[in-house]
């Protein structure tokens, strides 16, 4: 019986007995970043990004970190501590400004942005009230990659220094409120926020339902204040109950039931939040106008342009200012007023994002896998990315998906 089977030639399958080589992954060795901590000289403000124990673990993963002398002090961090965390302390801004990462509490002055240089790496505030084109303009000729802090989203698409700044504004709006009604305050009404035996409370009027007003509410209700919430967002009014855990009067801002409110309110909290762009304007000059004499407004909304029509930006050595016989609170800063807490909750979100690069390799490239980070970023290398401000200030804009694609 003759053999059927067909001869293949050795030199096809001689290959499959030899000894492969392996190939195994090669993990991307992250670029160490040298970041840049300046002091901070406008807004009197006293916060700073990062506090000694961030810094600390910062540099022990191989980061640099240069910190101006006294950036901290006004948070009640010395420099001390700065340099026993690692740091090294500067006496030069301009040799802070040297650095890939400059993290800012507050936006970058004129001065500052001269300092800058091309492809350096910015998180810092934007302040909508204080710009205009020829500081974007300036911006933009520095070909910087800018950040705006309280636009970048975390993996749920939540904001989070947003929201931990938040609680603390909507805290120390109402304990401020509390203040200025006191008849010790220049105009106060010398009303007492909560009800005593025989007199009724003071009545809370707040616009929004976010993170602000929650904390707002529960700070009133705990002082024993009745409060009235406003916001358009019917689920978040739904949410604020539940998470407030009371009974609580809530409408939709319609006009009408706003402008009854405001009548007799004795504080109104400004609390909108604008994920792009400026605050919505809710109240107008006539309904301010109507109010109670001696009325409290806190607008902390106030640095995304404010949502009463009165409100102009103040600082915390001007904080208040009398308008229709309605006292005006409106600091953009508003956690500064407690600076070291602050300080300590901002530093655990900017310490986290910057940790991220350890597996990216740089920010530059975690901005281009982290959909969140990206959407802070307003100015890309001379591009202006983001449309509302774009549209504010007639200037070209580019989405930043695309400039990404073509760089990366």
């Amino acid at each position: 019986m003759s053999d059927k089977r067909i001869k293949i030639p050795t030199f096809f399958s001689e290959g499959q007995l030899s000894p492969q080589e392996e190939r195994l992954a090669v993990r991307q060795k992250p670029n160490k970043l040298f970041i840049g901590i300046p002091k901070e000289t406008t807004f009197q403000e006293k916060r700073v990004p990062l506090v000694p124990s961030s810094v600390y673990t910062l540099v022990s993963n191989g980061h640099r970190v240069v910190i101006e002398a006294g950036a901290g002090e006004k948070s009640n961090f010395s420099d001390h501590a700065y340099s026993e965390a690692g740091a090294e302390i500067s006496y030069s801004k301009e040799s802070v400004f040297k650095s890939d990462v400059l993290i800012k509490i507050a936006p970058p002055t004129r001065a500052e942005i001269d300092m800058l240089h091309p492809g350096q790496i910015i998180i810092s505030p934007l302040h909508l009230p204080t710009m205009n084109a020829d500081y974007i303009n300036q911006l933009r000729q520095k070909r910087v990659i800018a950040l705006a802090m309280e636009y970048i989203q975390d993996d749920n698409g939540t904001f989070p220094l947003v929201r931990i700044m938040s609680e603390m504004a909507g805290i120390s709006a109402m304990l401020t409120a509390a203040e200025l009604l006191a008849s010790t305050n220049k105009g106060g009404r010398g009303v007492l926020l909560a009800g005593i035996s025989g007199v009724p409370p003071a009545k809370v009027v707040i616009l929004g339902a976010g993170v602000v007003a929650e904390f707002a509410t529960r700070t009133a209700l705990g002082l024993g204040a009745e409060v009235r919430i406003f916001d358009d967002n019917v689920y978040k009014l739904m949410r604020i109950q539940n998470q407030v855990g009371h009974q609580l009067y809530t409408s939709t801002l319609n006009p009408v039931y706003i402008k009854r409110e405001l009548l007799t309110a004795d504080v109104a909290i400004g609390a909108i939040h604008s994920e792009i762009g400026r605050t919505p304007c809710v109240i107008s000059e006539e309904m301010v106008m109507n109010m109670k004499a001696g009325a409290v407004i806190v607008d902390v909304s106030i640095d995304q342009g404010g949502c009463f029509a009165t409100s102009e930006i103040c600082t915390h050595d001007n904080p208040t200012f009398i308008k229709h016989d309605i006292i005006h609170y409106c600091v953009p800063n508003i956690a500064s007023k407690v600076a070291r807490t602050a300080s300590a909750a901002t530093s655990n979100i900017i310490t986290s994002l910057l940790q991220k690069t350890q597996h990216t390799g740089s920010i530059e490239r975690l901005i281009y896998d982290h959909l969140g980070l990206r959407h802070g970023v307003y100015l890309y290398k001379g591009i202006l990315t983001n449309r509302y401000l774009g549209e504010r200030f007639q200037i070209k804009t580019t989405d930043i998906n695309l400039l990404l694609a073509s760089s990366l």
